[in-house]
């Protein structure tokens, strides 16, 4: 009987991360049906190939992790250290394809109307997607480090999965959600992570380190790329970027 409350806790923790899995797939899918995933239905610009590899590693990576918390909701615990060294692969591959893409769009003069609307420049711009790079790579390598620590780990990998879902938010054809601009779109991402960690800390009865502090660091990262965008610092380093 003094088993049932623990197990009770386990199933329904188990449950948190596979709906959060689904819940990302889903954002990433709404924001980028048009421009990606139903391109074909609606009359977008063309994607470069850069774009087109980018956003397959972003799906796979999202199935990846929705595969990863199905297999450790089965038991199947060796699978998923298995399929870990593939996950890590491709998130070193993500790092690298989110970084070209964001000194891309820079290159290009890309920036979303709500971030044109207030002034931002596109060099300005190029800190939204880079810092979520650093972020993301924190992450990922502090959970990877941590692989032996399951409680650690996997609310690492949750936290670095909901941190990039900012660009899909920020595509979701929704009126409220544009006119929102910039604060709505990295305040739906802040509150999904705070939801997480809310629904976890009331299943054990307190807030866990990883979710402290890697909740701390994605939260305390749009303050910062927001003042760095503005300095003159940040504007020489984007421009040598792109040159």
């Amino acid at each position: 009987m003094s088993r049932q409350p623990e197990l009770r806790r386990t199933g329904m923790e188990r449950q948190l991360y596979r709906w959060a899995a689904i819940a990302a797939a889903l954002i990433v899918f709404s924001g980028f049906a048009r421009t990606f995933y139903l391109k074909g239905l609606f009359d977008t610009p063309a994607l470069s190939t850069l774009h087109w590899v980018h956003g397959t590693m972003m799906t796979l990576w999202l199935g990846m992790f929705i595969a990863q918390v199905s297999l450790v909701a089965a038991g199947r615990t060796d699978l998923h250290r298995r399929l870990g060294i593939v996950g890590a692969l491709l998130a070193l591959t993500m790092i690298v394809l989110n970084t070209l893409t964001g000194i891309d769009a820079g290159r290009r003069g890309a920036v979303p109307p709500p971030a044109a609307a207030a002034g931002i420049t596109p060099l300005m711009f190029m800190a939204v997607p880079l810092i979520d790079v650093v972020v993301f790579a924190v992450l990922i390598g502090a959970g990877l480090w941590n692989r032996r620590r399951r409680d650690v780990h996997k609310r690492l990998m949750l936290l670095a999965t909901l941190g990039i879902l900012t660009p899909g938010i920020a595509r979701i054809p929704l009126a409220i959600l544009q006119q929102g601009g910039l604060p709505a779109f990295f305040g739906m991402t802040i509150l999904a992570v705070l939801i997480c960690a809310a629904i976890d800390t009331a299943l054990h009865r307190r807030l866990h380190p990883a979710f402290l502090w890697g909740g701390g660091l994605i939260i305390l990262s749009v303050p910062l790329r927001i003042k760095l965008a503005g300095t003159a610092l940040w504007t020489q380093f984007a421009g040598w970027l792109i040159a």
